[in-house]
């Protein structure tokens, strides 16, 4: 009984080193937040560019799309093409829209 709480005793104390030991090495490596998100913001806006010419692009293609879809219906004689071509519409200007907001919302 003695050799397990001796056991015991020794386990516990390597414990408390390692923990020891890693909260050191946390307190050394722990960077400022600040500058984090100075770094993150920064990558943020140069893609952010990018990602506005590729949501332009996205809408471009559903407008294409639509745009056949629309025709199609119109050339068929189909009844529902304004409901269509009106959701077609709407879908462009909400991908115009939002590029333009998310560039005002983030200051760019």
């Amino acid at each position: 009984m003695n050799e397990r709480v001796c056991g015991a005793k020794k386990r516990l104390a390597q414990a408390a080193i390692v923990t020891i030991l890693i909260m050191l090495v946390i307190n050394v490596h722990a960077q400022d937040g600040n500058a984090g998100i100075t770094e993150a913001t920064n990558k943020v806006k140069g893609y952010f560019e990018k990602g506005t010419f590729l949501m332009y692009a996205i809408g471009a293609v559903v407008g294409l799309v639509g745009a056949v879809k629309v025709y199609n219906k119109w050339s068929s004689g189909e009844p529902d093409t304004a409901k269509v071509a009106s959701s077609w519409f709407g879908a462009c200007i909400f991908l115009v829209v939002v590029a333009t907001v998310l560039k005002s919302f983030f200051g760019i």
